[in-house]
């Protein structure tokens, strides 16, 4: 057993309220430069719809991820492997282009400030920031917002398999939620193992998966390999880029921008330890349906004493520990099952899990039938399952099921002063764990939602040493003697 930690987020989409408020400090912090105008590390894209770019979840499109080869049953890269792509690297037809992204544009503001006094408002027209030639607007990151434009895209949305997908555009049965995106820093992930430079790492400390600028070549194929298309390309500076989880922010115990701004309070960021020993045959396993229990199975519980004591022989600090025992993402994802991983049958072992939303219930019923009428909810489990579990209605209807009996414990306790005993039946849950439920997904402070130790260093007397290794550590002569 080989333990490693990795950090996580959950993100709680019966909450979200689609205000973006998450992806504006990302991109003025991260993306504000030439060359990044199309990127946006964090994104939130209402569902049904394609999203940004546009159909990225259709991997016979993209060829993105991975899968198990018939003939080997082996665990084999989707687009092929770094041979097959040594053999063709001047050519890689899978990639999305920028019009399925969007030509970032903008507008001369100046031309509205200077305008002299004229009978008709001044307008200004978009300009496009790659040529700076005015333009027409077809499409852009949030294009289908609020469902605009769903009757023409809605179609082409890969999560209605085995669902009408003229019935649920109509009017009466149409449906919304709001599904914000950003890297899912997997435990197999598709792109470093795409990459012919090795440029992209995955660090050993955390998990989070990073671009070495300086070995990075452009030859985009991380771009491609990535079934979630959040690998992007700089054309100014001919590199790869994409979301770094805010590690300089990580490494000081701070939450990432996207989560510490989330007006909606929906999102959960701490510690997972994990068995690295079990990422392939996770990964390898040959039901799509089957690669999340096999993925849930990974995580390991901290308070395992054999866990504790393994864990410790891996060097994992004993900060990392008593973070992994606090981490609100491993009682969402774990303990309570009511997370679960984006479309982890593009088996990368995404860490950017999901609680699915609860939604209006299309016929009228009881509140004793409630439990009951999950399956009668305007989102379909179908549609949730496609998104969430390669398709496996059980564990979202489980979710739903709990964060259903959430509400109706609640209810019945503060609304009508009593504990009806019959809601933890059918769910698996006890009176206590509903109230630690609610605890954290409706009052959890600050301290509480967030829970990251501050980086390790080993033992080393930074203090001490600090000024000490200049110019001759560097040409490997070794630090002075400070004394």
């Amino acid at each position: 057993m080989k333990i490693k930690a990795q950090v996580a987020m959950v993100l709680n989409l019966d909450k979200c309220i689609g205000c973006h408020t998450c992806s504006i400090p990302c991109k003025n912090v991260w993306t504000n430069r030439k060359g990044a105008e199309y990127m946006w590390f964090n994104n939130v894209e209402s569902k049904p719809g394609i999203g940004y770019p546009r159909k990225w979840e259709n991997q016979d499109l993209y060829k993105g991820g991975w899968t198990v080869s018939g003939s080997r049953s082996s665990l084999e890269l989707k687009a092929g492997g770094r041979v097959h792509k040594g053999l063709n690297i001047f050519h890689n037809p899978d990639l999305p282009t920028i019009e399925d992204y969007y030509e970032p544009w903008s507008y001369d503001y100046g031309k509205l400030i200077g305008s002299p006094r004229k009978r008709h408002q001044p307008s200004i027209r978009p300009r496009s920031q790659l040529t700076g030639e005015a333009m027409n607007l077809h499409w852009g990151p949030n294009w289908e917002d609020d469902l605009a434009g769903i009757g023409e895209t809605g179609p082409g949305d890969v999560n209605f398999k085995n669902l009408e997908v003229a019935a649920y555009l109509k009017f009466r049965k149409v449906f919304l939620f709001y599904l914000p995106r950003l890297c899912e820093h997997c435990l197999n992930p598709a792109c470093v193992a795409s990459c012919p430079s090795g440029a992209l790492y995955k660090r050993e400390e955390d998990g989070i998966v990073l671009v070495d600028q300086e070995r990075c070549r452009g030859w985009r194929y991380c771009v491609s390999g990535c079934p979630y298309k959040k690998v992007y390309f700089n054309w100014k500076t001919g590199r790869a880029e994409k979301c770094i989880f805010c590690y300089p922010r990580v490494e000081a115990g701070l939450t990432t921008l996207c989560a510490h701004s989330c007006v909606g309070r929906i999102r959960y960021v701490g510690l997972l330890l994990y068995d690295a020993d079990q990422i392939v045959k996770a990964a390898g396993t040959v039901s799509d349906i089957e690669v999340y229990p096999a993925h849930l199975d990974m995580l390991l519980d901290p308070r395992n004493p054999d866990v504790r004591e393994a864990a410790a022989r891996s060097g994992i600090s004993e900060a990392f520990m008593a973070a992994a025992v606090q981490s609100p993402v491993y009682k969402l994802i774990k303990r309570w099952r009511l997370a679960l991983p984006l479309h982890p049958e593009y088996r990368t072992l995404p860490m950017v899990w999901y609680i699915p939303p609860l939604s209006p219930i299309s016929q009228q019923v009881t509140s004793n039938q409630e439990q009951e009428a999950i399956d009668g909810m305007r989102i379909p489990i179908t549609y949730l399952a496609n998104l969430l579990t390669a398709g496996d209605e059980g564990p979202v209807r489980l979710a739903l099921k709990r964060l259903s009996a959430v509400r109706r414990f609640m209810r019945t306790k503060r609304v009508e002063n009593r504990i009806d005993e019959t809601i933890f039946d059918g769910v698996g849950l006890s009176r206590d764990a509903i109230e630690a439920m609610y605890a954290l997904l409706a009052l959890a402070r600050i301290d509480q939602r967030f829970v990251l130790p501050t980086a390790s260093r080993g033992g080393d007397d930074l203090w001490a040493k600090q000024g000490c290794c200049g110019f001759e550590s560097a040409m490997g002569r070794g630090c002075h003697d400070q004394h």
